[in-house]
Order: C-alpha cells, then structure tokens, then sequence
C-alpha cells in the first residue's frame, strides 16, 4: 500500500475530519443509511460539493448490464463508501477497486462507523493496475 501524497490528503483528509464529526455525535452501531445522510450534512455544512447516490452503468462488451450507485462522490473524485461492518477487510477493497473502476475515479474511501473509534481505508486505482 502506498502512502497518501499530498492531492490524496487534500481530497480526502475534509471527508474523514466529517466523519469523525458525525461518529462523535451520532455514536457508532446505527445502520450505514444514517451515517450517510449525516455525512452529507456535515459535507454541506463544510462548504464540500458532494452527490449522493448517482448512477453509473455498468458494461459487459457494448451492452448495458447494470448500473452502480455509490453513497457519494466528493468534490467529483472521491468514492465514499460508507459501511457499518466488523472490519474493513479485502472483500471492501475489491468492491471499491470496481466502483473506482466503473466511475472513472482514481480515489475510494471505505468508511466505518461500527464501532466508537472510526474506521477508514484508503483504496487507490493506481495501486492495482495490472
């Protein structure tokens, strides 16, 4: 895993500052919807462009197949994965390495408000290119 340069800490760093926010005063345990609309909130609040829940397809050759709708997308380059599991493991990072994949976009966040102390993972396309 590389470390954060200094475009990654920029886009990222004001997401992660929001969610600490919204853990510290929601607490941890709700389901993920709640942690989402509450991160938009705070996103808002910091003056940080955001969309939440747009539509990509998804291809298979020329054809349509279906579509991916992430929790948001900040400042348009940005994948936000907000999550209220155990752990993030491999199986988030795969899922996040397509999401980056299906949007265009070089920069995932997982985030997780499981457990008081909050949780994040920095996924980049650019570390699993083939």
């Amino acid at each position: 895993m590389s470390n954060l340069n200094s475009d990654d800490q920029v886009i990222t760093r004001p997401i992660i500052g929001c969610a600490m926010r919204v853990i510290n005063t929601l607490g941890h345990g709700l389901h993920e919807k709640p942690y989402e609309n509450a991160l938009c909130v705070e996103l808002k609040s910091q003056g940080i462009v955001y969309e939440q829940q747009p539509r990509f397809p998804i291809y298979y050759r020329t054809v349509q197949v279906g579509e991916y709708v992430p929790d948001l997308i900040v400042e348009r380059s940005v994948v936000v994965d907000t999550k209220t599991i155990e752990g993030i493991g491999d199986l988030e990072v795969g899922r996040m390495l397509n999401y980056l994949r299906i949007t265009g976009l070089e920069v995932g966040l997982v985030i997780n408000f499981k457990r008081p102390k909050l949780e994040w993972r920095h996924v980049w396309l650019r570390d699993h290119q083939r």
